[in-house]
């Protein structure tokens, strides 16, 4: 029983996980449309590749930081409503271990994870605002 809610769970967390990532990827390729004329001039000057890619990542940082600070312990008082909800509806009793939370090492990785992904979700867009042809990037308005 405790394996089958921890199945869920982590499949439950990598749903999440995948949307997360998608959403940053949305956000980030409208972000990069809007100053796709500024990285052409900056590229037209000599920016490098690995230089374009920091003016497309850097802004995503913050905003994973501030979504795993606030998003890890929402998770977690979640977690406690809905493990013990499931436990309830399965009938016997649920032992400790599954229905409590994380320790403080394992938050502090999914913290990092939230700005991982956030990073991750970024990566696409980045490469796409480094392949862009300097003409091309001036022409657009």
């Amino acid at each position: 029983m405790a394996e089958a809610m921890d199945s869920m769970t982590a499949l439950l967390t990598l749903m999440l996980v995948a949307v997360a990532g998608l959403g940053v990827l949305g956000g980030v390729v409208l972000d990069t449309q809007e100053p796709i004329r500024e990285l052409g001039v900056h590229k037209a000057l000599g920016m490098t590749p690995r230089q374009t890619h920091a003016p497309v990542l850097t802004p995503v940082v913050p905003a994973g930081l501030v979504g795993a600070a606030g998003g890890v312990p929402l998770g977690m008082s979640v977690h406690g409503v809905v493990t013990r909800s499931m436990g309830r509806s399965a009938g016997p009793r649920l032992p400790e271990s599954v229905l409590s939370g994380y320790g403080t090492p394992l938050l502090a990785l999914l913290a990092v994870a939230g700005t991982a992904v956030a990073v991750l979700g970024a990566l696409l867009p980045a490469g796409r605002a480094v392949r862009v042809r300097t003409a091309t990037a001036l022409r657009t308005e």
